[in-house]
C-alpha cells in the first residue's frame, strides 16, 4: 500500500512563489492556505482509493481545520484578500 505523502517540495516551492505577497514569503495567511489546499486535494484523492485509511483520515480532517481556521482569520481582518484567495483556489463553489 503507497502511504500519502504531503506534496512535494517541488510543488510546495511553486505553490508559495504563485500565493506570495512579497519576495522571500512563506508564511502568509494565503500561502498557507494555498499549501493546505495542495495537501488536501491530495489526501482527498488517497481517501478515495483507501476508504479505511483511518489515520490519513484524521490527518485530512486536521488539514481542513487548520484551513477552515485561517481562512475565517482572513476574512475578519482583509475581506478582499479573502474573497481574491477563494476565488484563486476555486473554495466556495
Amino acid at each position: 500500500m503507497d502511504i500519502p505523502m504531503a506534496i512535494s517540495a517541488e510543488k510546495k516551492t511553486e505553490i508559495m512563489k504563485e500565493f506570495a505577497r512579497h519576495e522571500g514569503d512563506t508564511g502568509s495567511v494565503e500561502v498557507q492556505v494555498a499549501v493546505l489546499t495542495a495537501d488536501i486535494n491530495t489526501l482527498n484523492e488517497h481517501m478515495s482509493e483507501h476508504k479505511h485509511d483511518f489515520h490519513s483520515q484524521r490527518g485530512l480532517m486536521k488539514k481542513i481545520g487548520r484551513r477552515r481556521n485561517l481562512l475565517r482569520y482572513l476574512r475578519n481582518t482583509d475581506v478582499s484578500r479573502y474573497r481574491d484567495l477563494i476565488a484563486k483556489l476555486g473554495l466556495r463553489r
